[in-house]
Order: structure tokens, then C-alpha cells, then sequence
């Protein structure tokens, strides 16, 4: 089943598509983050805030989030604790 958490300010994202959450403060992700723009395939939930999280999904795109990496992953796990739990 397909979960969705909140990445911040109203925006979800599905779970399951979610490869990982990196920091965007690495030259290399700073280059993919820059690809991803220029191909179109980057998408900004960060609201005009500094992007904290980059969140690399299965279909190549990326996901800039102003919520740190950490809180974004407390969430994932939390999700999958409480889907543990059912």
C-alpha cells in the first residue's frame, strides 16, 4: 500500500518511490541537484526556503524538501513502524 509522508509545508511524497535523502551540501549532489533543474526533472517542495534534503526517487527525479534529512527519515520510519504495528 502506498504510504505518503510530509516533506513540509503541505507537500507528500510516496514512501515506496523514495531511494534516498541526501544533503544537498556535497559538490556531487549540488551537480545532480543542478542536472535535474536543467532537464526538468527536479521538483521544489522547499516554498522559496533553503533546500535541506534532496530526496532521489525511482523515476530519476528529485524532490528539494527545507526539512532536514534526519526529520525527513524519523518520518519514513515512523511510517513503517506504525505500518509494522497494524
Amino acid at each position: 500500500m502506498n504510504q505518503l509522508i510530509h516533506i513540509g509545508f503541505g507537500n507528500l511524497v510516496n514512501t515506496e518511490k523514495i531511494i534516498a535523502v541526501v544533503s544537498p551540501d556535497s559538490a556531487p549532489v549540488k551537480r545532480m541537484v543542478q542536472k535535474a533543474r536543467e532537464e526538468g526533472t527536479a521538483i521544489d517542495a522547499t516554498q522559496g526556503r533553503k533546500t535541506k534534503a534532496v530526496l532521489v526517487m525511482e523515476n530519476s527525479q528529485l524532490v528539494l524538501s527545507a526539512l532536514l534529512p534526519e526529520t525527513i527519515g524519523s518520518r519514513i520510519l515512523a511510517e513503517r513502524t506504525d505500518e509494522d504495528e497494524k
